[in-house]
């Protein structure tokens, strides 16, 4: 029995799960049937895509908004399309790319377009993700140079706080309340308490 799937995978970069989502309720895919991936910049774990691997089988028709939702990169990409067309012989249909549905063309010039196009797409979608983390990168750099400061304001010093770390030096008042009055994690106050014995002495 042939079975249609979908596939949605989102980053911290890009969240358009919705949308996504919503195409393929639009294709009347069953929701057990539709396998989310969420990820971060940095990760490619892709726990649900593996499950869907696993669940393909030749003739089964798989769904996916946008090519690079197989890969991070042109090499990805191409080598999970061969996987799915020629390994699984699964049938795949982009929906943003007609041109891209294995269903259709099923003679040479239409697999032969097809191949061209994903080859095209594959490049421009690599290349897209490149351009997008130099201007990234150029940006951090530019704001740097104008002064601008990245990651968390560090946390000051509250004005009684060489009265409570005499405190706790006698024993008087215990790690976990020093902490909770200087509003501090543990790695913070030591490397506080550093900086004031330094110059204490």
């Amino acid at each position: 029995m042939v079975t249609t799937y979908g596939y949605v995978r989102v980053s911290s970069t890009d969240q358009n799960e919705e949308r996504q989502l919503v195409e393929m309720e639009r294709l009347g895919i069953s929701k057990e049937n539709i396998f989310i991936d969420k990820q971060s910049g940095k990760d490619f774990n892709r726990p649900q895509y593996a499950k869907l691997i696993k669940k393909l089988k030749a003739g089964d028709l798989l769904y996916i908004l946008s090519i690079d939702r197989l890969g991070r990169n042109y090499e990805e990409i191409q080598n999970q399309w061969r996987i799915l067309t020629k390994d699984i012989r699964t049938e795949i249909c982009v929906i943003d790319m007609p041109l891209l549905d294995t269903r259709k063309g099923k003679d040479l010039m239409g697999t032969f377009i097809a191949d061209l196009v994903l080859q095209i797409l594959s490049f421009v979608s690599e290349n897209e993700r490149l351009n997008i983390r130099k201007r990234q990168e150029q940006g951090i750099a530019a704001a740097k140079a104008r002064g601008v400061k990245f990651g968390r304001p560090e946390k000051k010093l509250p004005g009684n706080f060489e009265e409570i770390v005499c405190q706790w030096e006698k024993g008087e008042a215990s790690l976990d309340e020093v902490l909770e009055h200087c509003d501090f994690c543990k790695s913070t106050f030591y490397k506080k308490y550093h900086e004031y014995c330094a110059l204490r002495h």
